[in-house]
């Protein structure tokens, strides 16, 4: 494997990651258009993706810290790069956060989330606090439509490299094509 170009490993967690989160996002809007009293048991399945998408985020976090990155590609402007590194580093603060922020909001209101009727995730020791747990669930969904935003901006971006500048950088995150060095 050429080293302009992310480890299997990366590629792998990265779009196991993506599609969770994609997936997790559609939940979530179900959810929001439940019909009155289904809402809660709409988002069970948010809740539990949201828990898987912690553990490959988690893991994404240790592949990324014992496996070098690529290196950038020699034509990127300082610009780029430091655009690159604040997107990723946003990515992952929410990719943790979120469903941290959401398992202690669920934690408040004493909802133990099932995943996917495998076993319960426990609630961590919080303490019932409803208000306090509806402010967290709030922050939780702003900061999700920040993660949209994000999202949106990346994939502007590899489009942009790839159709615009033509310099490979796509490439980089898929185990086919040839990215510049």
């Amino acid at each position: 494997m050429p080293t302009n170009r992310y480890s299997i490993g990366a590629m792998t967690l990265h779009w196991l990651i993506a599609i969770a989160v994609i997936v997790d996002w559609r939940l979530a809007d179900a959810a929001e258009h439940a019909p009155r009293g289904q809402h809660f048991a709409v988002l069970q399945p948010h809740f539990a993706l949201g828990m898987a998408i912690l553990v490959l985020t988690v893991l994404r976090l240790v592949w990324r810290l014992t496996h070098r990155a690529p290196p950038f590609s020699s034509d990127l402007a300082a610009w780029e790069r430091v655009l690159a590194r604040t997107v990723h580093f946003v990515f992952y603060v929410l990719l943790v956060g979120l469903p941290l922020m959401a398992w202690i909001g669920t934690s408040m209101w004493n909802q133990p989330t099932d995943f996917f009727g495998l076993f319960t995730i426990p609630n961590l020791p919080f303490g019932e606090n409803r208000g306090l747990g509806h402010e967290l669930q709030e922050l939780h969904g702003t900061l999700g439509e920040v993660m949209l935003y994000l999202i949106v901006l990346h994939v502007l971006g590899a489009l942009k490299h790839h159709f615009w500048d033509k310099d490979g950088n796509l490439y980089r995150m898929l185990p086919f094509g040839t990215p510049k060095p």
